[in-house]
């Protein structure tokens, strides 16, 4: 039986509930004894008929399709989720994964990992794509990812294509050079959308880092001159008080996206920036994070995962 609670009666109560829960479901393993209590955490916090409840909000990062930025090769990613990504009987969450090799000298790629109801449908790279100098448009590359949505789903039968991408950045080289390719590379992805969406393809994504804030000259072909649509424009979109995606999460940092087509976003109910594997300020005390990082050589790169929670029932 559930009781009403005032905050200052029970505010202590809420906030030790949250660390605990917050706690308990970083485990890579539960006992019987994990599993009853973080059940009844949940009922005392109000969330287990919803991730939203009056003091408190389940946010963990699950995704179903997830965009991997910075993957030495496909290998490596595989190796890695199998032994890091697990559930608890030591299962690959992710057992689809792939990686398509750019341009990149350094071996900097971009790959995607999805779950067992997401297995992969197509491939197409635009490695070889030219810009009218000759040059490659692509720093590392952007492959487009074709997922069918699973049987029994509301949208079964149909598909959902995903692009990840990771612009040039803004170091290394002449501003006004970086700028070019990025407009140059926007450009490029914008016409590739457009196509997309005139063969039929209504459900498209196009996720990764765009080295460049939303109100940029050279992200304007995409971000202004399409359709698509920013996640954090989602109703109920949670960034935690802080916009950006890299670093310290400052406005001027909002450089990583998940840009939805209208029909995605359409069927779009939340989203999060989750910061949990950045290490917040010179102390880590910006926002929260893993209770295993202590230092800031524990945590995991210096980007904030951001995703979209899409309706597919």
């Amino acid at each position: 039986m559930r009781r009403a609670c005032e905050p200052k009666g029970c505010g202590r109560e809420i906030l030790d509930a949250h660390a605990r829960l917050g706690t308990l479901i970083t485990q890579y393993t539960y006992t019987d004894g994990d599993k009853k209590l973080i059940l009844d955490l949940l009922v005392a916090l109000d969330l287990d008929r919803s991730d939203t409840a009056a003091y408190a909000v389940l946010r963990e990062v699950n995704a179903d399709i997830t965009a991997v930025i910075e993957a030495e090769d496909r290998i490596a990613l595989k190796r890695f989720t199998e032994a890091a990504i697990v559930d608890p009987e030591r299962n690959p969450v992710f057992p689809h994964v792939m990686v398509i090799d750019g341009n990149d000298d350094r071996g900097i790629d971009v790959g995607v990992l999805s779950k067992a109801e997401y297995p992969l449908q197509g491939i197409r790279t635009h490695v070889d794509d030219l810009a009218p100098t000759g040059r490659r448009i692509f720093s590392r590359a952007c492959p487009e990812y074709t997922f069918a949505f699973p049987e029994g789903s509301a949208l079964a039968g149909l598909s959902l294509t995903v692009l990840v991408n990771h612009f040039k950045s803004k170091g290394y080289g002449r501003p006004a050079d970086n700028n070019a390719l990025r407009q140059l590379q926007a450009e490029r992805i914008a016409e590739i959308y457009r196509q997309l969406r005139s063969d039929g393809v209504e459900f498209v994504a196009v996720a990764g880092d765009l080295n460049d804030t939303p109100d940029s000259e050279p992200l304007a072909p995409l971000l202004a001159d399409t359709d698509l649509r920013d996640g954090v424009e989602v109703a109920g979109f949670d960034d935690g008080g802080r916009p950006g995606t890299y670093a310290n999460g400052t406005a001027g940092n909002k450089i990583d996206y998940v840009l939805l087509s209208p029909a995605l976003f359409d069927r779009a109910t939340s989203g999060a920036i989750f910061r949990k594997g950045v290490w917040g300020g010179k102390h880590g005390t910006l926002f929260e994070h893993f209770p295993t990082m202590t230092s800031p050589v524990h945590a995991a790169p210096d980007h904030a995962a951001i995703y979209v929670d899409i309706k597919t029932g």
